[in-house]
């Protein structure tokens, strides 16, 4: 059950939260975005909703997080994506996903899940008919590449008709993020900011010292994205929330490491995927290289 104890006032932090010179989370890591957004506390939740409402353009509640894989705690499944799949209170459907290195083929891949979350409605009875199916809405988060030469911070994709400029107006929307483009946003004055613009710069710049006051200021602005720091201020004080995030986040990037070290040395990712399963499966190293032609250290980064 939801924690509904907790006040929603607005925060003035004075100094910053984490303190001088403490160790703050990246919030850009998939397992501490997701940490911070699905914890069971009215702070995570609207938080939550604040970042959703500021890229789909109108205010929602999310009033549900639908269960979805891997769980936080789940180191077993560590090297999968963590994503937020979400409810709004008037049954519009919301997956969300930080992704700290994306691949070449995201954006191919965010027009399979749109499809399937939007297929995943049911439509079916002497009741229902298509026209009553509930919004969609995929939003991606990108932190490292840039994905499209405009200088656009965030893109809204729908079915269209480029011949002839006509725009299907259908219930899917595909939301991209691009965090590499956040300098000249960074060096507005935050009054002058969008609700969006105002996420993207805290994702980017949480852990820039030479960012610091400019984050103090967006933390003053914003009620959401204070909700999001003290709940990540909650995780960096808790030494074994912190050590599991840390945990997680090496994980992360070894196996990031590995599949570009495979990469390098022209392995297909057919290969690199199945070493990764086999892997899971605690099959032996040796096995794993005869059958894929990967060399150990190669396995072992991933």
């Amino acid at each position: 059950m939801l924690n509904n104890t907790e006040k929603t006032t607005q925060y003035e932090w004075g100094p910053f939260p984490f303190g001088d010179g403490a160790s703050v989370l990246d919030i850009r890591y998939d397992p501490v975005f997701k940490a911070v957004f699905t914890r069971d506390t009215l702070k995570s939740r609207r938080a939550l909703s604040r970042l959703v409402s500021a890229y789909i353009g109108k205010n929602i509640s999310v009033e549900t997080i639908n269960a979805n894989e891997p769980p936080i705690d789940d180191l077993r499944q560590r090297y999968l994506r963590f994503d937020i799949a979400c409810k709004t209170e008037t049954g519009e459907t919301v997956n969300v996903e930080m992704s700290f290195n994306p691949k070449a083929s995201e954006l191919v891949r965010l027009e399979y899940y749109v499809a399937r979350l939007f297929a995943g409605q049911d439509a079916h009875g002497k009741i229902k008919e298509y026209s009553d199916l509930k919004e969609t809405y995929q939003i991606a988060i990108l932190a490292k590449e840039k994905f499209f030469q405009d200088d656009d911070l965030t893109h809204i994709f729908i079915y269209y008709d480029s011949d002839n400029d006509i725009s299907l107006g259908g219930k899917t929307r595909i939301i991209t993020v691009e965090l590499s483009k956040t300098e000249p946003v960074a060096n507005k004055p935050v009054e002058e900011m969008t609700d969006a613009e105002l996420w993207a710069v805290f994702f980017q710049y949480l852990t820039d010292e030479a960012r610091r006051d400019k984050i103090i200021e967006i933390i003053d602005r914003e009620e959401g994205i204070a909700m999001a720091t003290d709940t990540l201020i909650n995780i960096t004080q808790d030494e074994i929330e912190y050590a599991r995030m840390s945990t997680l986040i090496k994980s992360e990037l070894d196996y990031q490491s590995g599949i570009v070290e495979a990469t390098r040395k022209g392995y297909n990712e057919a290969n690199i995927e199945n070493a990764r399963k086999m892997k899971a499966d605690n099959m032996p190293v040796s096995q794993i290289s005869r059958y894929t032609g990967l060399s150990p250290e190669v396995i072992d980064g991933l």
